[in-house]
């Protein structure tokens, strides 16, 4: 018997053995049983790491700067619609035992399947540079503390005169302020690139550590057993610290939380709904509802949905393990996911970032939270704790996005994933590392816009179909009661994420491809600030900071990117990086 045999025979027997310890589980109380549950799980923490990343950092920071505790309901929402989803296509995926690339292929058509893989590799290329931009600003701010210039101060001039021109929604002062920003970058800085040399250093350094983290995690991935299990450890570590860095600063602002439980009860419960729903006037209140709406459709990526159904056969599961993947999704998906998002909002309340108007705030930044953050924990300790609480996010991230680059490009190209090739086409989202100084041209975030959240519904649609396919599944597919509920909770998250898709190509692809050029103007006087907002001014907006699948206002501090102005745009109209 030869040695790949061999391997083969004690992987299928470990298998079986399993599979026969968790029928075993089925009929123990729930306490053993849930634990014996989460011991096994795995596949759910590539899909929390995944969308735990620089846009859900931005989507919390904004929805808890802007409206407090009363959107604490979002996040489990839309996460539980996700986890719906994907539920079904585990069961897909379990009962057949087949890769979906060519399932779907042969069941649903070829086409559906190549823009599935398309798209699934564009989200994840193109959202891999803002991680790094995230991860970059975060170390840029430590090194501040430190006392290290890492923006000339003529380029931090320039970026607050950008900011308050953004307030007064003037496209020609807006203009102007965006000319004389890259005037004053491209004369102060290397390349134009608007850091000191130890800001480029500390933005390289941060990179570097990252991406040789995430090549030695990701390769292991790619190797046999052992190396899923320490991936899925590392995983673990990357969850386990945003999770305890957010709580650290709600912890220390343990006296608030105890006063103000009603209201963060109230918010989870959706007790408000969405706040300031009709203006003064009577009209429907935009801005709020594109947030929420955003929010609920963006919890779950287009990459997500072609990483779950490998990630399940690469632990080798099958139809005995489909009760345990429905557990592992709740278990290390949903309950982290839940955990982070709402950490981050109550800390913006807690931290005093949240001011009581609740109205949308795009313009503040996961790094304004965490300068405002810097007292919570001590002088300055908060601010440190959230930066690396956004470093986590980022890490884990981006290692996903390599992982699934790795499966994806071998099933598109219909070559056996074997050692090496995983580990090369993992390496496809590496040039993402330049996202830690420069932003990508607009064009980039606009074509993978254009057909990521394009295909989302589209996937959800098949997924849909797929599990109520008896020719496919047979009774996997159902019956009863139970059938029906199933299917109206994934009918309402295909309902979500097409309001959700709709929303970001309005804002990502139809403004800025139909948006008229602004005209250049001298500079105005502009409305002076409220008080609130006098000792932390808002940083210019930035593209640098967009994720694959969730809200992509988050902007760091990076170089300047020209967004295009609606000249006919609302005082409360949302910008193009919401």
């Amino acid at each position: 018997m030869s040695e790949k045999e061999s391997g083969g025979n004690a992987g299928s027997s470990k298998l079986e053995m399993e599979a026969q310890e968790l029928l075993a589980l089925e009929s123990l109380p729930f306490v053993p049983r849930a634990t014996g549950y989460i011991k096994r799980t795995g596949p759910g923490l590539l899909q929390s790491a995944m969308t735990l990343g620089a846009g859900s950092a931005a989507a919390s920071v904004i929805a808890g700067a802007s409206f407090g505790y009363k959107l604490l309901w979002v996040q489990p929402v839309a996460m539980f619609l996700g986890v719906m989803m994907l539920s079904a296509l585990s069961n897909v995926v379990l009962t057949s035992g087949e890769r979906p690339y060519k399932s779907f292929g042969r069941e649903m058509g070829k086409w559906l399947v190549i823009l599935w893989a398309v798209g699934t590799i564009m989200a994840s290329v193109i959202w891999h540079f803002p991680q790094y931009g995230l991860a970059a600003s975060a170390a840029r701010d430590m090194g501040e503390m430190a006392g290290f210039l890492t923006v000339p101060d003529e380029v931090l001039a320039a970026r607050q005169t950008v900011a308050e021109a953004q307030r007064t929604l003037d496209p020609a002062v807006i203009a102007q302020a965006q000319s004389e920003l890259r005037a004053t970058t491209s004369e102060t800085t290397f390349l134009g690139l608007g850091f000191t040399t130890a800001g480029l250093m500390f933005s390289f350094g941060v990179g570097t550590l990252i991406l040789g983290i995430n090549i030695v995690t990701t390769f292991n991935y790619g190797g046999g057993s052992a190396g899923v299990r320490l991936y899925e450890w590392f995983l673990r570590g990357c969850i386990a610290m945003v999770i305890v860095m957010f709580g650290i600063v709600v912890v220390a602002r343990v006296d608030i939380v105890i006063e103000d439980i009603g209201e963060i009860f109230k918010g989870f419960i959706g007790w408000y709904g969405i706040p300031n729903l009709w203006a003064a006037d009577g009209s429907l209140n935009t801005d709020a509802v594109t947030q929420v709406l955003g929010m609920l459709g963006a919890a779950v990526g287009i990459n997500m949905t072609f990483l779950y159904p490998y990630s399940l056969l690469k632990k080798g599961w099958g139809k005995a393990h489909r009760k345990l993947a429905r557990w592992d999704l709740g278990m290390t998906m949903f309950l982290p996911f839940v955990m982070v998002t709402s950490l981050v909002i109550i800390g913006m309340k807690v931290g005093g970032v949240y001011d009581g108007s609740d109205v949308v705030n795009t313009t503040i930044r996961p790094l304004d939270a965490a300068k405002a953050l810097s007292d919570v924990v001590g002088a300055n300790l908060g601010r440190i704790i959230f930066n690396l609480g956004l470093i986590g996010m980022t890490c884990g991230a981006i290692s996903t996005h390599m992982v699934v680059c790795g499966f994806t490009f071998c099933e598109m190209l219909g070559l056996e994933q074997t050692k090496k090739r995983f580990r090369l086409f993992a390496l496809t989202p590496a040039i993402g590392i330049t996202g830690v100084v420069a932003s990508l041209p607009i064009w980039f975030p606009v074509a993978a816009s254009a057909v990521c959240f394009t295909m989302l519904p589209i996937a959800y649609v098949a997924i849909l179909i797929m599990s109520n396919k008896r020719s496919y599944i047979g009774d996997a597919v159902g019956q009863g009661a139970s059938r029906l509920v199933f299917n109206i909770l994934l009918v309402l998250a295909l309902l979500v994420a097409t309001a959700g898709s709709v929303i970001q190509i309005n804002n990502r692809v139809v403004q800025p491809m139909f948006a008229r050029p602004a005209p250049v103007a001298p500079p105005v006087p502009t409305a002076p600030l409220h008080p609130e907002q006098t000792e932390t001014p808002a940083m210019p907006l930035d593209d640098a900071d967009l994720d694959e699948a969730d809200l992509d206002e988050a902007q760091v501090d990076g170089a300047q990117v020209d967004e295009p102005v609606d000249e006919d745009a609302s005082p409360t109209e949302p910008s193009d990086s919401n």
